[in-house]
């Protein structure tokens, strides 16, 4: 029989390897005990399968311990009929007579840190276990003395469902039979030092409770999606790739409905067919993941691999991405592997010791944003993120994921003052551990989803981002050109008095455009924390605010690398962007409004329809300037040819509300040239100048540095696109 001091330690929940207590075992004698603890239960009998007894149980502690002798194999399946307080009897599957959750090549790579896809193993996956169905729950934490499931299914008692320990690998496991989908759970954790910590959420649940509760929900692991040459072709560097950046819970809102956030099937029904119709390729979500802070926009995550439950279950996001890939436009993920929020139920202190975190502050407290720095020296740490990269691109089918605050990643003082952090080996300021993840996530994700494609929001002057590992890069296909953001944005709010002294900012963007693949982001951040719309960033009358807006996005369009705008610059919002609240649509009845949705609808169509706009952006053979030192009328003209010089186009912009006549413009080949868009057309607000006239014919006069020019009338605060034909 058991010693009262084993049975005293599991009552208490205290016990370290509860299957050595519970369960099946073979006695002295060769006959099989079992044991179980089953509080309020008044008696528990043992019956096969068939319902034959097998033997009664003696209760050997008041807290609900029993124990005794039954006439069966320790191997053999039974069932426990057990007789409750309260006179209800039930039928139960005992889960301390199942084998190990996880096999053992499983155990060996997790161990190793190189599990490709942890969350096929870990987590709660629902499963059949010698034909009873239930869930395997399995965590990583090794420093824990002891770790319980607790649930609504066990009345969060983590008494009831201690876990195995796999000490090779650190993860806890058990199977709890009769646990279904929809079913909510946490983990109870006792330290190394005897102390039980706050519950905690599971790092690789699926689902969560909507905030403020805080709790993981059972679901089930979604189907891998096939890979897609189409998918595969939209998201080349030589595709067209024009980005809408949303924030889904303030894109629209159900105001009539207390100002709901919408479900992930209205999203579909609404918001793709809005894409579609403005022309743009490519969503990008802010963060999704779930988050308990609806003010951090999902840049706090705690469940990573959990879709928010904000707009319903992780079937529903699934479906969204469905309806994207039907009406041909691809999905991105903000992505963030930098750090997570100190939240009680999160990943903080996880096992009683820092183990998803650096323990010094120096290393592992970010400053700015009052959060934790992932240990990426830690191999399971490392495998935990290069893994839900895997699951967004396999699991739900998306087409890449913008990796949010690379330099913050990169740097080991980023944003610390002398004294505030710890150099690397070297001593040098490069986080060399996270260099070797994104190295690591990005070389996975080309091997293993090579339709996919990641992109670096990186503000620093970090070389070769968007090169390949095997040529000392590290590894993303895009990275956001901060630096023309920065630079354009400045020169736009200038009075346009002001513009011919600092031509510079519009033109150094192509000394080092070709550098790396750029995007070229109007991002979220542009239009927040005061900084303005991007609207009234704009000097000027009314008029000229508009029209300044209009000529930037031409510009922006004209500009080699792939584009990025964020919802509600399309159509002009007029006040800084507030995630409580939707976009003000009603701004479309305004025609001024509803004239710079109209031109970046046609800007859209016309980049897509036009392969010099995009076909080499990444190559100084896509681009030639024309003119970019008239810099007293403020106007920059340039040539954008297509992969096989067979075509291309002229982009000119006049940055200052006069209008230029006469003006010659030296053009690379003889021929007709015509407009192709016009930002100052009325269609769009503007004052409808024509820049030529209808089957302009280019002259044999040279003109900067051509062979050939044509005359045009430049219009005020605009940029034109102009066609050669023969």
């Amino acid at each position: 029989m058991l010693s009262s001091q084993d049975i005293d330690r599991v009552c208490r929940a205290s016990h370290s390897d509860p299957f050595a207590i519970l369960g099946p075992h073979k006695t002295k004698g060769g006959k099989t005990s079992v044991r179980c603890f089953l509080p309020t239960a008044s008696t528990v009998t043992v019956v096969s399968l068939d319902g034959q007894t097998l033997g009664e149980l003696t209760q050997r502690h008041p807290d609900g311990f029993f124990e005794g002798v039954v006439s069966a194999k320790p191997d053999s399946p039974y069932q426990l009929r057990v007789l409750w307080a309260s006179g209800f009897t039930s039928l139960l599957d005992d889960p301390y007579r199942f084998p190990p959750v996880l096999g053992e090549m499983d155990v060996w790579l997790l161990g190793e840190g190189t599990h490709l896809r942890p969350f096929e193993v870990l987590g709660a996956q629902l499963c059949t276990m010698e034909g009873v169905a239930g869930t395997r729950f399995a965590v990583w934490a090794p420093n824990a003395s002891r770790v319980s499931v607790v649930g609504d299914f066990n009345f969060w008692d983590g008494r009831r469902h201690p876990m195995r320990l796999r000490r090779e690998c650190g993860v806890w496991e058990i199977f709890l039979p009769g646990v279904q989908a929809g079913a909510l759970y946490k983990y109870e954790i006792r330290s190394r030092y005897g102390d039980v910590l706050p519950d905690r959420a599971d790092p690789y649940a699926l689902q969560a409770e909507l905030r403020p509760a805080t709790a993981s929900v059972v679901g089930a692991l979604p189907s891998k999606i096939l890979p897609s040459n189409e998918r595969k072709r939209a998201n080349a560097l030589d595709a067209p790739i024009s980005i809408y950046e949303v924030h889904l819970g303030s894109w629209r809102r159900v105001t009539e409905d207390g100002n709901r956030w919408l479900t992930w099937d209205e999203l579909a029904d609404t918001l793709v067919p809005y894409a579609k119709d403005m022309g743009f390729t490519h969503l990008e979500l802010l963060p999704i993941s779930e988050h308990p802070f609806d003010g951090s926009w999902g840049y706090q995550p705690i469940g990573l691999y959990a879709p928010t439950s904000r707009f319903g279950d992780a079937a529903g996001f699934g479906r969204l991405v469905a309806r994207c890939h039907e009406a041909d436009i691809g999905l991105i993920l903000d992505w963030v592997p930098a750090h997570f929020p100190t939240d009680a139920h999160g990943l903080a202190n996880f096992d009683g010791t820092h183990l998803y975190e650096y323990a010094d502050p120096r290393e592992g407290f970010h400053n700015d944003w009052n959060t934790l720095i992932y240990n990426l020296g830690r191999t399971e740490v490392r495998n935990f993120l290069v893994g839900n990269a895997l699951y967004w691109l396999e699991r739900f089918g998306v087409d890449g994921l913008r990796v949010d605050a690379v330099a913050s990643m990169l740097y080991r003082d980023y944003s610390r003052n002398e004294g505030e952090w710890i150099p690397n080996i070297y001593g040098g300021r490069e986080n060399l551990e996270a260099i070797s993840f994104l190295k690591r996530m990005n070389e996975v994700v080309g091997v293993e989803r090579e339709q996919a494609i990641t992109l670096a929001e990186e503000s620093t002057a970090y070389p070769a981002v968007s090169r390949p590992t095997f040529a000392g890069g590290l590894g993303f296909h895009y990275k956001w050109n901060m630096g023309w953001m920065h630079d354009t944005l400045t020169y736009v709010a200038r009075d346009p008095i002001y513009r011919q002294h600092h031509q510079g900012e519009m033109t150094f963007s192509m000394v080092y455009a070709f550098n790396e693949n750029f995007v070229l982001p109007v991002s979220h951040d542009e239009v927040v924390h005061g900084k303005g719309s991007l609207l009234n960033k704009m000097p000027g009358d009314r008029w000229q605010q508009f029209a300044n807006l209009r000529t930037f996005l031409g510009y922006m369009f004209g500009h080699p690398g792939k584009k990025l705008l964020f919802m509600g610059c399309e159509f002009a919002q007029d006040r800084e962007w507030n995630h409580d609240h939707s976009l003000d649509w009603h701004l479309l009845d305004n025609p001024q409004h509803a004239g710079v949705q109209c031109l970046v609808r046609d800007l859209n169509h016309l980049y897509r329809a036009t392969p010099a706009l995009y076909s080499q952006d990444f190559v100084p053979a896509g681009f030639e300037w024309i003119e970019h030192s008239d810099n007293q009328r403020s106007v920059l003209s340039f040539i954008r040819w297509a992969t096989d010089q067979s075509s291309f186009v002229v982009v000119l912009c006049n940055f200052t509300p006069s209008v230029w006549t006469d003006y010659r413009l030296g053009v690379p080949r003889p021929g007709t040239y015509q407009e192709l868009l016009n930002t100052d057309w009325s269609a769009y607000g503007g004052s409808n100048v024509c820049s030529l006239a209808t089957g302009n014919q280019a002259t044999s006069t040279p003109w900067h540095g051509k062979l050939n020019s044509i005359l045009v009338t430049v219009p005020p605060l605009a940029t034109v696109f102009l066609k050669w034909t023969v």
